[in-house]
């Protein structure tokens, strides 16, 4: 069973930076239940491609559910790439009044709680589903928030002016820190050690380039962050081609797609699941958007959404390789393995 995609207008583009772009898609009535989203959550895009005829790339969203009209539009960040096809084809050839074929949003990295205060870092592009918490917890939530934001140079700060005005309006609960390369060399891991120490009770988010998630994320054990407050949004290629009508692979020169981990399998927006795993076949019991659904036969070689897919079950998946988190749910009871 394929995920339902949807063509979506594209209502508004607006230049960031010189590499970076935020395309905002009108959301239609009879889609709006489907692309209601939880802040930190990414899009799955289709974008075409005479070679493969489908470029498949999940992009997280920087808007808000809080926003005003965002049960009729949401808005995601797109950062080129030196040999990026997809980033470069959007940035070069989208613009408003134009329509991309998009998934609904998928993705665990969300915090638990809005109220609960927040110790988020950013690096580069990775600002973006930082953003979306940060803009979403300020309106609906009372936590503190504290972003740690590096880049290269001041010129590809994404957001510069939001996050200044934000600040400013937030005098009491965000704190904002920018950290420039060109300025300050790159963070080391005894730097961010240092800046994280006085938040150790706060949940932690992390999102950008490889390196500088391991290293953020090794400051944050050497201060025994618990695994289950350290949230990555970690980048991972596509393996497969989610949009199964379109033809073609997926290609490989672009920077991969998110794909939120944290300490344990989180709830996501598709449910939860609970499993006894003391038999072969295992009984399964799932929840999904509300509905129960119990099997006797789930066969230990089967992954959880193959065999939901078998009994005509519709759920969530992008990737289907573990990689991207789409069809992540909340373990209940029971022992499961998770391949990535």
């Amino acid at each position: 069973m394929e995920p339902v995609s949807y063509e979506l207008e594209v209502i508004d583009v607006v230049e960031e930076t010189a590499d970076a772009h935020s395309i905002t898609f009108r959301v239609p009535t009879e889609a709006a239940t489907d692309f209601t989203y939880r802040p930190g959550q990414f899009l799955t895009v289709a974008v075409p491609s005479d070679q493969t005829g489908v470029a498949a790339r999940c992009y997280s969203l920087c808007s808000s559910p809080g926003d005003e009209g965002a049960e009729t539009s949401l808005t995601i960040t797109v950062k080129r790439t030196a040999e990026g096809y997809a980033s470069n084809w959007i940035c070069d050839r989208v613009g408003a009044g134009d329509t991309l074929r998009v998934l609904p949003p998928s993705g665990i990295f969300t915090p638990a709680s809005l109220d609960a205060d927040l110790l988020l870092f950013a690096g580069g592009s990775g600002v973006t589903p930082i953003m979306s918490i940060t803009r979403t917890a300020l309106a609906r939530g009372s936590g503190q928030i504290t972003v740690f934001y590096a880049n290269r140079d001041e010129s590809s700060v994404i957001f510069a002016r939001e996050l200044s005005e934000l600040a400013a309006a937030h005098p009491g609960r965000l704190h904002v820190i920018h950290w420039l390369e060109s300025v300050q060399g790159l963070p080391t891991q005894e730097q961010l050690r240092a800046f994280a120490a006085p938040y150790q009770e706060r949940d932690a988010f992390v999102c950008g380039p490889a390196p500088f998630m391991k290293m953020t994320t090794a400051a944050l054990k050497e201060l025994d962050f618990p695994r289950a407050r350290r949230h990555q949004e970690k980048f991972v290629s596509l393996g497969g081609n989610p949009f199964g009508d379109v033809p073609g692979a997926v290609e490989a020169a672009e920077p991969p797609a998110p794909a939120a981990t944290t300490a344990a399998v989180e709830e996501s927006s598709s449910g939860d699941v609970s499993v006894t795993a003391d038999a072969d076949p295992v009984r399964l019991e799932v929840e999904l958007d509300g509905e129960k659904h119990v099997f006797d036969d789930w066969e230990r070689s089967t992954t959880l959404l193959e065999h939901l897919e078998a009994r005509g079950v519709k759920a969530p998946y992008s990737c289907r390789e573990g990689e991207c988190s789409a069809c992540a749910v909340r373990l209940i009871e029971g022992e499961v393995s998770m391949a990535h």
